[in-house]
């Protein structure tokens, strides 16, 4: 019987066959941990007694949410990290002087690779899923016993097939597919599932779009998403200095799926996922046609923070002004995105319009600084999640949308069609 990438992936690494529903005790590649869980795993890994990380080269801290500081607990937090990685001569440890959102900053660094087996103390691990490996998100206590044994014990997930056709049109995005896939089946449609993302669609489909899609598959219940390696992936590791030798895999034709799900792309407009849940998506027509007055928009995250997004904001920013009722606040993902998009002429086009820019954090998208809701306001937000008080006040209002949405929308002051 034919197997899927992930079946693949997982055979490759305890050495044999295995299939979906099967508990594998598997070696993990590279261990993901931010200033929020690592402390926790840290408690967890001094508890045990244990006197060195079983892989230290496999493991990353990175410190993004909080940091720079934005209070004294936050700092006293960061310190227990930072002492950490001190003390056992942590090589990918990555703080203000080389920061970056996870997610976005580990790809950029080389240190996840195709074929890789990932896990991270935070929901959004799928992200690296983009690159043809396996990813998820688990607790900090798991980390902790990663960090001790250099694995963990995993049930192999069925996949679903998402077969996509069709070339997007300009300003569709892979934010918007998976807005319009998690409006399809739902926040749990894929509960333990891996999202495989398939179909004519996928070479049209820029890293950042890629990454974007599987981020946000833990938002339709996915343990993880993943896109197979082709020409558009090696391009992109092209100037990486990988930590691995890549391991490529794809599925056979005769896989098994749990379930194809086929969706037409070329006639996809922009979604947007209204409160309180991500599978509340809309199209931008219907958004336009409600007026939805906004006091904010972001443009950032783990999700949207990369350079394209920087890009098309500018390209919709040129020569603009925002709303004098909005504030446009944007997060680059990384420093050497940030960089990248000051040469580029982003920077100031965006803060000429009258956005701002911060340094790359997930402050925002959490609720916990440099952009808060206060009671009652509405925002338009390139972030991953629009729970109740995701962003802030538990009476604000969050709108997810692509970043060409968000720029137009700064501008009109109601959330609009940048088409």
């Amino acid at each position: 019987m034919g197997q899927t990438i992930t079946e693949k992936i997982f055979s490759e690494h305890v050495g044999h066959k295995v299939f979906a529903g099967e508990i594998i005790r598997c070696n993990i590649d590279m261990v993901i941990g931010n200033d929020i869980t690592t402390p926790i795993s840290i408690k967890a890994f001094e508890d045990s007694g244990a006197t060195k990380l079983e892989n230290p080269d496999g493991f990353s801290i990175v410190l993004d949410h909080f940091i720079p500081a934005k209070d004294i607990a936050s700092a006293n937090q960061a310190r227990i990290s930072r002492d950490f990685a001190k003390k056992y001569d942590l090589k990918n440890f990555f703080d203000e002087k080389d920061m970056g959102i996870e997610h976005a900053l580990l790809p950029e660094k080389g240190l996840v690779v195709p074929g890789d087996v990932i896990i991270g103390a935070d929901s959004h691990t799928c992200t690296h899923g983009a690159l043809g490996a396996f990813s998820t998100g688990m607790g900090s206590t798991d980390l902790a016993f990663a960090m001790v044994t250099g694995g963990n014990w995993f049930k192999v997930p069925e996949s679903i097939k998402v077969n996509l056709s069709g070339k997007p049109a300009k300003y569709t995005t892979g934010k918007d597919i998976i807005l319009e896939i998690i409006r399809l089946i739902g926040v749990d449609g894929a509960l333990y599932k891996t999202l495989e993302f398939t179909g004519s669609t996928i070479e049209h489909l820029s890293m950042d779009d890629r990454f974007s899609m599987c981020n946000m598959a833990i938002e339709a219940g996915a343990k993880s998403g993943i896109v197979a390696y082709d020409a558009i992936t090696k391009e992109f590791l092209s100037d990486k200095n990988l930590a691995r030798e890549p391991r490529i895999h794809h599925s056979d034709a005769d896989a098994k799926y749990e379930m194809i799900l086929e969706i037409d792309v070329a006639n996809l407009d922009p979604v947007i996922a209204y409160p309180f849940l991500p599978s509340n998506g809309h199209s931008v027509n219907q958004a336009v046609k409600d007026r939805i007055k906004i006091d904010q928009a972001f443009i950032g995250s783990c999700t949207n923070g990369r350079l394209s997004d920087l890009k098309v904001a500018s390209e919709i920013l040129k020569g603009k002004k925002v709303h004098p009722d909005v504030r446009l606040i944007v997060t680059p993902g990384t420093q050497m995105i940030l960089r990248e998009a000051n040469k580029l002429g982003y920077i100031d086009i965006i803060v000429d319009a009258g956005g701002v820019v911060s340094n790359p954090t997930c402050g925002a998208c959490l609720g916990g600084y440099m952009g808060i809701l206060g009671d009652n306001e509405v925002a338009v937000a390139t972030t991953n999640r629009n729970f109740v008080g995701r962003m802030g006040s538990r009476s604000s209002k969050v709108y997810l949308a692509n970043s060409a949405v968000a720029a137009i929308s700064a501008v009109d002051g109601y959330i609009a069609d940048p088409r």
